[in-house]
């Protein structure tokens, strides 16, 4: 899944077919300007920058906005994304590494949007966060979705959260092995593609 992902961003190249993005092979483009074409992406891991503030993490994030002039120092962080992430606010002047593991998620998705994607890559945004976080990341990428009309491309292992999704696709050894509607995502694709 993650190969994928890398794949879809340029990171990785395919042995064989295409990445087509808005009617667009994007194999010969490098990886920023696939992201100057909209595509924000969020690592697992989260990948911040530790010896950073959370606001130049966040400002570093309007690089891949193709809209973007000017100096990055001089720049301010947009309310709405205090509005997605509210304990960002509070914290723009610590480093990114004394932030708890949520905290990080919320700063690497936060930085992503700053980029202003309309395809929005996740790669694991739960993993290895306490229940109480997931919940604001859900109801945060959803408002995303709601509001900014972004896609949003979610490698998930976490049910709940997967369920908030339009369509799934359970994958094995580089496969796709079932697909569909959420809402039909029955408990037989769940006991042999989606539990641990």
């Amino acid at each position: 899944k993650t190969t994928l992902l890398k794949t879809i961003l340029g990171l990785l190249s395919p042995r064989q077919g295409d990445v087509i993005y808005q009617g667009r092979s994007l194999l010969s483009l490098s990886p920023d300007k696939r992201a100057r074409l909209g595509i924000g992406y969020v690592p697992q891991g989260r990948e911040i920058i530790p010896r950073l503030t959370v606001k130049e993490n966040l400002l570093i994030g309007l690089a891949a906005d193709p809209n973007h002039k000017g100096n990055l120092s001089t720049q301010t962080v947009p309310e709405e994304i205090f509005e997605l992430f509210p304990v960002l606010k509070t914290m723009l002047a610590r480093m990114g590494g004394d932030l708890s593991g949520g905290q990080q998620q919320q700063l690497a998705i936060a930085r992503a949007l700053m980029g202003n994607p309309k395809l929005l890559v996740l790669d694991e945004p739960t993993e290895g966060i306490q229940p109480s976080i997931i919940l604001d990341i859900e109801s945060a990428v959803r408002r995303i979705i709601e509001t900014r009309g972004v896609s949003v491309l979610l490698v998930e292992q976490h049910l709940h959260f997967v369920r908030q999704a339009d369509f799934y696709y359970a994958m094995q050894k580089g496969g796709i092995v079932a697909s569909g509607s959420t809402r039909e995502l029955s408990n037989d694709v769940i006991q042999r593609f989606l539990a641990v």
